[in-house]
C-alpha cells in the first residue's frame, strides 16, 4: 500500500514539473492556444520612434503567425534599465532588446565604431552599412554569441551635432576651452581632447540641468534628440557637423531564438524587416521636424558647416584613430569606409 501510494506522489509531481517547465525565459514550444512569448524589453517611450517601431514589429508578429508567437513590448524602462537590460537578456530573463550600440560594448569593443568621427559620409552610406556583410559580422560576432546573444537589425537614431553656449563653432580651434557633456567612452573623451576641449560624463536625463546651470558649455546628439530634451532654450549655437553616429541594434537572446521553431522564426524574422524599414523611415521625419522645430524657435543660431569645414574638423580628431584603430581593428573601419 505504501508502495502504491509513494508511486502516486512520484507521479503527481512529475506531472506538475512538467506542467511548470514553460516558466523560464527561453521557452519556444507553441500550440494553438499556447503562443510563444516573446518579451521585448527597451528603455524610450512609447511614443518615441523606437517604441512606435517596437509596437509594429508586435503587431506584425501576431498577424504572420496567425497568433502562435506574440510579442510582449514592455517600453520605458518597465521591466529593465538601460545598465541591466543587457545582463537580462544574457540569462533569458527577456528575449530582446534594442539598445544604443555603444551598449554592447562590454561584449565586444568594435561596438565603440559608432562614436568614431566622420566614419560616415552621409545617410545613404549609412543605410549601405546597415545592410552590408561588414554589419554583419558585428551582428553575428562570437564574442555576443558567447555571451548568448546575437543581433538582427539596426535602428537608426541619427547623425549627431554639437551645441555651445560660447561661440560658433567651425573650426577645431573653437572648440578649445570648452566643456562638454558626453556619454561614456574612451572614444569621445579622446574626441574631445583631440579639439582641446574638456568633456564630463553626465547622464542624459541630467544634461539640461547641467547646461542650464553651467556645469558644461556644450553636448552633442541627433536633432530629434535636442529638440525633444529642450537644448534649444540654454543653449546659443548649433553647429551642423554630422560627426558621429547614435543609433540602435536590436538582439535576442541566442539560445531563445535558435529554439524557435523555424517556420515561426522566418515570420517573426519577416516582421523585424517591415518593422526595421518604418523605424528608419520614422527617424528620418522625426529629425527633419526637429531640425526645423530648433530652427523655428529663434532661440539658437543654427550654424552650417562647408564641406572642407567637416574635413578640417576631420583631420583634427585622426588622433582619435591613432589611438583606437586597433580596438575597432582596420578590418571594420575600412570595411565601412569603402562600402560601395
Amino acid at each position: 500500500m505504501k508502495k502504491v501510494m509513494l508511486i502516486s506522489m512520484i507521479s503527481l509531481f512529475l506531472l506538475v514539473a512538467t506542467a511548470c517547465s514553460g516558466g523560464s525565459g527561453k521557452k519556444t514550444t507553441a500550440t494553438k492556444d499556447d503562443p510563444i512569448i516573446i518579451k521585448f524589453s527597451h528603455v524610450t517611450s512609447i511614443d518615441s520612434v523606437k517604441g512606435k517601431a517596437a509596437e509594429r514589429f508586435a503587431e506584425l508578429v501576431k498577424e504572420k503567425t496567425e497568433g502562435k508567437a506574440k510579442v510582449e513590448v514592455y517600453p520605458s524602462s518597465q521591466l529593465y534599465g538601460d545598465n541591466d537590460e543587457l545582463d537580462a537578456l544574457v540569462s533569458g530573463n527577456v528575449h530582446m532588446i534594442a539598445p544604443s550600440v555603444t551598449k554592447m560594448v562590454k561584449l565586444d569593443p568594435r561596438w565603440q565604431y559608432v562614436d568614431m568621427p566622420y566614419l560616415f559620409k552621409d545617410q545613404e552610406h549609412v543605410h549601405k552599412f546597415f545592410n552590408s556583410d561588414v554589419a554583419k559580422t558585428l551582428l553575428n560576432s562570437e564574442k555576443l554569441a558567447a555571451n548568448d546573444v546575437m543581433g538582427i537589425a539596426f535602428w537608426e537614431n541619427g547623425f549627431k551635432h554639437f551645441t555651445n553656449n560660447k561661440r560658433p563653432l567651425k573650426k577645431p580651434e573653437d572648440f578649445k576651452g570648452i566643456k562638454f557633456r558626453a556619454q561614456a567612452g574612451k572614444v569621445l573623451e579622446a574626441q574631445f581632447k583631440a579639439l582641446g576641449a574638456g568633456s564630463a560624463t553626465i547622464a542624459f536625463g541630467e544634461t539640461y540641468a547641467a547646461l542650464q546651470q553651467g556645469t558644461v558649455d556644450g553636448q552633442e546628439n541627433t536633432y530629434n534628440n535636442i529638440d525633444t530634451q529642450k537644448y534649444q532654450e540654454v543653449q546659443k549655437y548649433m553647429s551642423l557637423s554630422e560627426h558621429g553616429r547614435l543609433d540602435y541594434a536590436v538582439f535576442v537572446n541566442k539560445t531563445f531564438w535558435d529554439g524557435m521553431p523555424e517556420d515561426i522564426r522566418t515570420k517573426v524574422e519577416e516582421a523585424m524587416k517591415e518593422a526595421t524599414e518604418l523605424e528608419w523611415k520614422l527617424a528620418g521625419e522625426e529629425n527633419e521636424k526637429s531640425l526645423e522645430n530648433i530652427k523655428n524657435s529663434g532661440k539658437v543660431e543654427v550654424i552650417s558647416l562647408t564641406d572642407d569645414e567637416k574635413a578640417a574638423l576631420a583631420k583634427a580628431l585622426q588622433p582619435v584613430y591613432d589611438e583606437f584603430g586597433d580596438t575597432i581593428t582596420s578590418e571594420l573601419i575600412d570595411g565601412i569606409r569603402n562600402l560601395k
